[in-house]
C-alpha cells in the first residue's frame, strides 16, 4: 500500500472539501435523531452524526448542528434548542434508516418531519419535545449549554445535553436488562451517502483494563517485527496477563510433535504463519508457547 501523503491546510481549503474529508475519515459516527419544539410548540425532527456520549454521572450527550455551508444559516434544531432548552435524542436502527434519512431534507420551518418521515409521536415525561416511538432508545434531555465554534458556514454548535429520562424498548434487552447489541441493530454514518450497519461488522476486543496485559514490548523481536504478524496480532499477544511457563511449553510440544521442526528457526515463515493461525483461532496461549519454545 502506498504510504505517501497528501497534506491539506484547512485554512486554505474550501469548507465543502474539509467537510468531506472529516466526514469521510472520522467514522462510523453514531446518529442523534433530535426531536425539538419551536417557540410556538411546532415539532421538528432531524438527524445529526456529529454526536457522542461524554459523561455518565451526570449522563451527558453532545451533538453539533453545523451552520449551513451554502448560506451560513442555522438549522431549525439549533434555533429551537436555543428558544426552549430541551431536546429528545432518539437512536437510529436499521429498520428506520430510510425514514430517518428523509427527515434530513431542508423542509421549511413549521413542517412536521414526524409526518414527513412517517414516525409516531410519543409524549415525553420530563421535557416537551416528543419521542420517536419507533426508536429503540430515547433520551429526554435538558440542554446545559450551547457552545458556538464559529460564525461562518460549516461552523459547529456544541449542544451539551443532560439526560433526565431514558426509555428502552424491551425488545432490545437481555434478561438482565442489559442492551443486546445485535437486537439493537444500530446504524452509523460514514462519508458521502454511506452508512454502516453495526451488527454486520461487530467483533469483540477484550478491554486491556480487565486483565493487565504484558504489552507488545514483551514480544521477542523476531516476532515483534515479523512481516507476517499484523498489529492486531501483536495486540492480542500483548493482551495476556502472563506468558506460558517452561513446563507448559514442554507439555505443548510433547503433544504436538509436528511443531518441533518449526521452532528450529525463529525466522521460519511457516512458524510465523502457524503463530498467526493460532492467534486467529483466539488461542494466544499456544501461540505464545510456539514463540517461546
Amino acid at each position: 500500500m502506498n504510504k505517501e501523503f497528501v497534506t491539506i491546510d484547512p485554512a486554505n481549503t474550501d469548507n465543502a472539501s474539509v467537510y468531506g474529508i472529516l466526514s469521510g475519515s472520522v467514522g462510523p459516527r453514531p446518529i442523534a435523531f433530535a426531536s425539538t419544539l419551536d417557540a410556538d410548540g411546532r415539532p421538528n425532527l432531524a438527524p445529526y452524526s456529529f454526536f457522542n456520549v461524554f459523561s455518565s454521572n451526570p449522563p451527558v450527550v453532545v451533538f453539533s448542528p453545523v451552520r449551513r455551508g451554502r448560506d451560513n444559516t442555522t438549522k431549525h434544531t439549533l434555533d429551537n434548542i436555543i428558544a426552549t432548552g430541551e431536546v429528545v435524542i432518539n437512536s437510529v436502527n436499521y429498520a428506520m434508516v430510510q425514514q430517518m434519512s428523509l427527515t434530513s431534507t431542508d423542509y421549511d420551518a413549521g413542517v412536521d418531519e414526524f409526518v414527513k418521515g412517517g414516525f409516531t409521536k410519543e409524549a415525553s415525561e420530563m421535557v416537551k419535545p416528543f419521542r420517536v416511538k419507533e426508536s429503540p432508545v430515547q433520551f429526554e434531555c435538558k440542554v446545559k449549554d450551547v457552545v458556538a465554534l464559529g460564525n461562518e458556514g460549516g461552523a459547529g454548535n456544541l449542544v451539551i445535553c443532560e439526560i433526565v429520562k431514558i426509555h428502552l424498548q424491551k425488545a432490545i434487552l437481555n434478561d438482565d436488562h442489559t442492551i443486546n447489541e445485535h437486537k439493537l441493530d444500530l446504524v452509523a454514518r460514514m462519508g458521502a451517502n454511506w452508512y454502516t450497519r453495526a451488527i454486520e461488522g461487530m467483533f469483540e476486543v477484550p478491554k486491556p483494563l480487565r486483565n493487565l496485559g504484558i504489552g507488545v514490548d514483551q514480544i521477542p523481536e523476531k516476532f515483534r517485527y515479523s512481516s507476517v504478524l499484523t498489529g492486531n496480532d501483536l495486540g492480542k499477544l500483548g493482551n495476556v496477563e502472563r506468558v506460558p511457563s517452561a513446563e507448559e511449553i514442554t507439555a505443548f510440544l510433547d503433544n504436538n510433535e509436528d511443531l518441533k521442526l518449526l521452532i528450529t528457526n525463529k525466522e521460519n515463515q511457516e512458524l510465523h504463519l502457524k503463530v498467526r493461525d493460532l492467534i486467529n483461532q483466539d488461542n494466544t496461549g499456544d501461540a505464545w508457547k510456539l514463540i517461546l519454545a
